[in-house]
């Protein structure tokens, strides 16, 4: 069987075959949705990862897996007879004309950036009253913690719960962090330390948000930075013949605060 290389039926037809009950892959057509769910979470982060790169021919391939586990979960969706790619796409299409009423329907244009983003989330906030009974129904579970957190607390301060300032979530940020050493002097359980950590990063999040800065982003940068410098701590260690089970916490610290200035030009 010939598949087409360079159009979209023929991804269809490649993943049909993959998915194929008698002649299909073992591994593809043991998957489900659920199975998939993880694979389909990961690529959306590596397309983020190529983006914040700049690594465009990294983006394109990237992007080519985000849209197989589209086409995969599509497949799968059509084998039940719940839905197919077409629906997907149909779907998705009458949503986006819905949601530019400016650009499809004889209505005012906004006139910047700002006033489109506002009306996008007038519109979208009309099609949640008319779903679910909760403004924070629709905020997706299966999000990174931090990321959905964030989402939580700007759809609530939409109807007014919020504090007034960065100050007053840095003020329940310190209120936060002192529970948490309480709850650890009082010799409290694992779970009751789960507890009270949570509500330390959903406050961090918070003070984000406060701060128009993007969580996610924040944490990954924090990440690439704790990344680097431990490779420093690494590199000057094995240069000198030894590792990091044999160096002492005072050694490696010395080694993290130089990585520090190398980073800052000192």
């Amino acid at each position: 069987m010939t598949i087409p290389t360079k159009d979209l039926p023929g991804l269809l037809a490649l993943m049909a075959r993959l998915r194929d009950s008698e002649t299909g892959c073992p591994w593809d057509r043991e998957q489900t949705f659920a199975t998939i769910a993880p694979f389909t979470i990961e690529e959306a982060y590596e397309v983020a990862a190529a983006i914040e790169d700049g690594d465009f021919p990294h983006l394109k391939e990237e992007l080519g897996d985000l849209l197989f586990q589209v086409v995969f979960h599509a497949r799968m969706a059509e084998e039940r007879g719940l839905f197919g790619f077409q629906d997907v796409v149909a779907t998705l299409v009458a949503k986006m004309v819905a949601r530019h009423p400016h650009i499809f329907a004889e209505v005012e244009r906004p006139e910047n950036a700002a006033a489109q983003t506002e009306a996008w989330e007038a519109l979208k906030a009309r099609e949640r009253a008319a779903k679910h009974a909760s403004i924070l129904d629709d905020v997706p579970r299966a999000l990174p913690a931090l990321m959905r957190a964030e989402k939580l607390q700007k759809r609530a301060s939409k109807v007014g719960f919020d504090w007034d300032s960065a100050p007053r979530v840095v003020e329940k940020l310190t209120e936060e962090a002192t529970e948490i050493c309480d709850a650890q002097a009082e010799g409290a359980g694992p779970e009751k330390l789960e507890e009270e950590v949570g509500d330390l990063l959903f406050v961090v999040a918070n003070l984000a948000r406060h701060l128009k800065v993007d969580p996610e982003k924040a944490l990954r940068s924090a990440n690439a930075k704790f990344v680097r410098r431990f490779g420093h701590i690494e590199a000057s260690l094995k240069a000198a013949g030894r590792s990091c089970a044999e160096a002492s916490l005072e050694e490696m610290e010395v080694l993290w605060v130089e990585a520090k200035g190398m980073e800052k030009g000192e």
